[in-house]
């Protein structure tokens, strides 16, 4: 796959440097981060690239201001920040006092560094660098068996990609996670994220877990958002309106790169995905994460609704001032039931998609579109 594919998070960059001097570029482990840093510094004609896993890139920031105060690179890169989040107050003093950019790469949310939103507040700019895309690959099966992992989707066979997630999710546990500074036994994150994986596109029941794994019900909830903040999991928002309804109050849970999902349910080939119980769930999670990827959704501005009768959207968005309803279905034949129905009219959605597997997409009424995933990158949202 050419890396001109990704042309879009570039130019998202250079919109981002006419605001702020510094860009932070987040994303999950793995996922090309380095690889377009380094495809967009051949804009520069110099540029300083530390690696912080590497020791001696680390030892040359020691003592990180006179290290960096005066040198006149064009731009600096410093990849796997989180390793060294004490360097974003110097990195304000460098750009208060003179112009000067910062390319910051990191594999945790800014959540998850804080010490970036207190050091930086005006003078950085987050971009998320997710898995490769349908809009990117143009292939819906092998990207919804694989995942969007580069080397997990670019793998010469199923087998090949199926064992570099394996190897992927152990690294991660083991790794990974103690490296960010959590102390979590390896064996009980991967039973979570085991059990998570079975609630993929239910309801979050943190009690449950927790009972399940014999911890206590603050332990799951923190394991979780550490989950959430490497970018593993999704947890998806409840929307709520002023409805004498009851309405769901408790997030929807997601593994969000399908092939992670598929590699922590063994599931390695499409063919033993297709006969999966739960399909319907794999590909709701794969679809969603499609469409927020396609439209550049951001996080607050997405949600599901839901409630105790039954009456339910599988993902509500408040996107350039309209009401977007999606619900993603697993079918030859979509169309609107009588739960969309009453979430279309609770909700006053401005359109309804219901999002398929197939390349057609056609109008089912004048505020519902049956939308085929596979026709993402030329179908504009109403």
């Amino acid at each position: 796959m050419s890396l001109m594919n990704r042309k879009r998070y570039l130019d998202k960059i250079d919109f981002n440097y006419r605001v702020h001097s510094v860009c932070g570029l987040l994303g999950p482990r793995q996922v090309g981060k380095t690889t377009l840093a380094k495809l967009y510094a051949k804009k520069y004609k110099s540029v300083l690239f530390f690696d912080l896993e590497n020791s001696r890139d680390l030892a040359q920031l020691e003592n990180p201001l006179l290290a960096l105060q005066h040198r006149t690179e064009e731009l600096v890169i410093i990849d796997e920040v989180q390793l060294r989040p004490d360097l974003f107050p110097t990195i304000r003093v460098l750009v208060d006092e003179r112009p000067r950019r910062f390319l910051i790469l990191g594999s945790a949310s800014r959540d998850l560094l804080q010490q970036s939103s207190e050091s930086l507040a005006g003078r950085i700019g987050y971009l998320e660098l997710p898995p490769f895309g349908l809009y990117e690959t143009h292939d819906l099966r092998t990207l919804w068996l694989r995942g969007g992992f580069p080397r997990s989707y670019l793998a010469a066979n199923d087998a090949e990609s199926y064992a570099w997630r394996q190897a992927y999710i152990a690294t991660f546990m083991e790794r990974d996670i103690p490296m960010l500074g959590f102390n979590i036994p390896p064996v009980l994150m991967k039973r979570l994220w085991m059990m998570l994986a079975h609630y993929h596109g239910n309801i979050l029941n943190s009690s449950e877990l927790a009972n399940s794994l014999d911890i206590s019900n603050h332990t799951v909830k923190r394991y979780i958002d550490i989950l959430s903040g490497t970018f593993m999991i999704r947890q998806l928002q409840p929307w709520f309106e002023n409805i004498g309804k009851r309405q769901v109050k408790s997030p929807k849970v997601y593994i969000r790169d399908s092939g992670i999902l598929h590699a922590l349910l063994n599931l390695p080939t499409f063919e033993l995905l297709s006969v999966y119980p739960r399909l319907g769930a794999s590909w709701e999670g794969f679809a969603l994460e499609e469409i927020i990827k396609a439209y550049d959704l951001q996080t607050d501005e997405c949600f599901f609704w839901s409630t105790q009768s039954g009456a339910k959207i599988d993902l509500f968005c408040l996107h350039d001032g309209k009401r977007l309803g999606f619900e993603f279905k697993y079918t030859d034949t979509p169309r609107r039931t009588k739960s969309m129905h009453i979430a279309q009219e609770t909700l006053k959605l401005d359109h309804l998609y219901l999002v398929h597997p197939h390349d057609r997409t056609f109008p089912i009424s004048e505020t519902v579109t049956a939308l085929g995933l596979q026709t993402l990158t030329h179908t504009p949202l109403v």
